[in-house]
């Protein structure tokens, strides 16, 4: 999982698909990230997502929140949208096109 770090308290994290998808919202599930981390998730090489890794999403978006940080998801093909849509977590997680405009977004923040 590439992690870019745009400063000390925003990273941008390239997903990769299952199984490596899975490994990489493990290795971000980590309770020493820094209070008011800003994480972008980019999920442009991510195809599919099962309801477990829903479930880390969740997670992760939870500690986030407790830290006083942000989360923004961007970059979702059909399918994942898709499930996103059948399960209203398009009403729970923050959206955004692309990583650019997620950056442009936490910055205006």
């Amino acid at each position: 999982m590439p992690i870019e770090r745009w400063s000390e308290d925003v990273m941008v994290v390239h997903l990769s698909d299952d199984p490596q998808f899975t490994d990489d919202l493990e290795a971000l599930d980590n309770p020493s990230l820094p209070k008011r981390m800003r994480m972008v998730l980019d999920f442009a090489t991510v195809h599919f997502i099962n309801s477990s890794n829903l479930a880390k999403l969740l997670r992760l978006r939870k500690q986030t929140i407790l830290n006083s940080g942000r989360l923004i998801l961007c970059n979702i093909s059909t399918q994942v949208w898709g499930t996103f849509l059948v399960t209203g977590l398009d009403k729970v997680f923050e959206l955004s096109d692309n990583v650019p405009t997620s950056l442009a977004t936490l910055q205006m923040a």
